[in-house]
């Protein structure tokens, strides 16, 4: 598992990090396609594997019989998906419909924490490190936090490369550790601004999600991963 993390976090960074260079030669648009594709054609057998290995290693704990603990997984699940997807992405430029562009998104989920998908799989490893309790799952949730630790940094560093001093003004701002700007005084909430679509768009996509559970095993099981 480990080896599949390293391969994806290895394509998706490098090709992140290659982003303006690649975007010069041959396109945003070709660009992103190439990126998704990249992506996914590691992303998706990763998951098949993750899925059909799960409970393998060592059984730590065994809590999913403890009344409370499936609804605390199932919250905690569904408010990662709220960070993981934190409803500033334009569907037409992840799509590529519209022509890729890296954005300096201020407001919103952002206000929270200058990294919402790292929270997001932050929340996602532990609930699912809770519910499965295996020595798999744990090296899996140590792996996946250290790839969104690590695109922490490299995400700052290359939107101060490409923004310079308009990143250190939203960095003054914002923090890695959500509420943490909020708590010193460097930003405010302003509600308003999570009255989007895409917010119900999101929690609609969870529960779909967790409806989809058997499908997806099914799916997983069938290619023997």
């Amino acid at each position: 598992m480990l080896a599949w993390l390293l391969g994806f976090a290895g394509v998706h960074s490098g090709l992140a990090a290659l982003r303006m260079w690649g975007e010069a030669r041959i396109g945003a648009r070709l660009y992103r396609v190439i990126f998704a594709l990249a992506s996914l054609g590691i992303a998706v057998p990763m998951l098949a594997y993750f899925l059909n290995h799960r409970y393998d290693g060592v059984q730590l704990w065994q809590v999913q019989s403890v009344p409370g603990v499936h609804t605390l997984v199932w919250v905690l699940t569904g408010i990662s998906f709220l960070f993981l997807y934190p409803a500033t992405f334009n569907l037409g430029e992840v799509a590529a419909l519209q022509k890729p562009q890296v954005h300096l998104f201020s407001t919103g989920i952002i206000r929270i924490t200058r990294h919402p998908q790292t929270t997001g799989q932050i929340l996602w490893c532990l609930s699912h490190t809770l519910w499965i309790g295996s020595s798999f799952m744990v090296v899996t949730s140590l792996g996946l936090i250290a790839h969104h630790l690590f695109s922490t940094w490299h995400g700052d560093r290359r939107l101060h490369r490409r923004y310079g001093d308009a990143f250190v003004a939203l960095k003054a701002h914002t923090s890695v550790i959500p509420f943490m700007a909020i708590l010193e005084g460097r930003q405010t909430l302003v509600w308003q601004e999570f009255l989007r679509p895409a917010y119900l768009g999101v929690a609609f996509f969870t529960g779909l999600f967790y409806w989809g559970h058997p499908w997806m095993l099914a799916a997983a099981g069938r290619l023997n991963g």
